[in-house]
């Protein structure tokens, strides 16, 4: 799909994105166009309407397009408008989630966990529904597209998906009440003449276990166990700095990008390595 549109979009004055082959990009000193395609759909934006207009007009004739208008649900993800940006929510699935989940959520609570939660592979009964607890961590793990402050509470609720016991039970009831509490958050993207980026990255030891990488771009469990913290943090923020480099050369491109990330540390050795 996007090597046939490839060629009808440079029609129009679009040039690929090198940085994501599914981007396209039109621009002058004026204005600017994108087009982002996603299996069958297609996301347009610009400062420019007659420049949209004439690819839509172009895209129907050429495929017979579906113009849904402006957009307000992709890929699951909700979009709402507010006069300072926009939100992201998940909150058809959230709601779903909920009304499935089995569980009696009517006590709210303010934390994800509780303070000092400490959870251990064979401790407590075994669960005797474990495809259940399966479900609703996996459907905890999509929620996170939107909710970063269930990461960790996600990814150390991952940990026993194999064998959950009571213990682990407890603390997903915990956090689903912490969701049914907090069922309309999600992410705002502010609207703002400059624009700066920011990471965001906490490698927790517990114990002897793995360690746990809050990342909301990604659930993986480390396949190496690292000596200290601060050996875990190094290596993390190698993967930070990875993702961080690939969207400002994204920005670059689009121009948007008015200064370089800055790198922000809170620890000593990690920022001596």
């Amino acid at each position: 799909m996007v090597a046939k549109l490839d060629g009808e979009f440079q029609k129009q004055g679009f040039v690929q994105s090198k940085t994501d082959y599914s981007l396209f990009i039109k621009k002058d000193a004026l204005h600017i166009t994108l087009a982002a395609v996603y299996v069958g759909g297609i996301l347009l934006a610009g400062n420019h309407l007659p420049t949209i207009t004439a690819l839509k007009k172009h895209l129907d004739t050429t495929f017979s397009i579906k113009d849904l208008g402006i957009m307000n649900y992709f890929l699951g993800i909700e979009v709402g408008y507010l006069p300072d940006g926009i939100v992201l929510t998940l909150k058809k699935f959230t709601k779903s989630l909920l009304a499935n989940c089995g569980f009696d959520i009517s006590k709210p609570t303010v934390t994800p966990l509780p303070i000092n939660t400490k959870l251990l592979t064979d401790e407590g009964f075994p669960y005797d529904c474990p495809e259940h607890y399966r479900t609703l961590v996996g459907k905890l793990n999509f929620l996170t597209h939107t909710r970063p402050d269930l990461c960790y509470a996600v990814q150390l609720l991952s940990q026993f998906m194999h064998l959950p016991r009571m213990p682990h039970v407890a603390a997903l009831h915990h956090v689903l009440r912490y969701v049914a509490h907090t069922e309309g958050q999600g992410i705002l993207m502010r609207a703002s003449d400059s624009l700066s980026l920011q990471a965001f990255l906490k490698v927790i030891m517990i114990g002897m276990h793995a360690p746990i990488r809050e990342d909301p771009l990604q659930s993986k469990k480390q396949n190496t166990i690292p000596r200290s913290s601060s050996e875990a943090e190094c290596r993390d923020m190698a993967g930070a700095a990875s993702k961080v480099t690939w969207h400002t050369n994204a920005l670059l491109v689009l121009h948007t990008l008015e200064r370089y990330p800055s790198n922000i540390i809170d620890e000593l050795s990690a920022h001596n390595a």
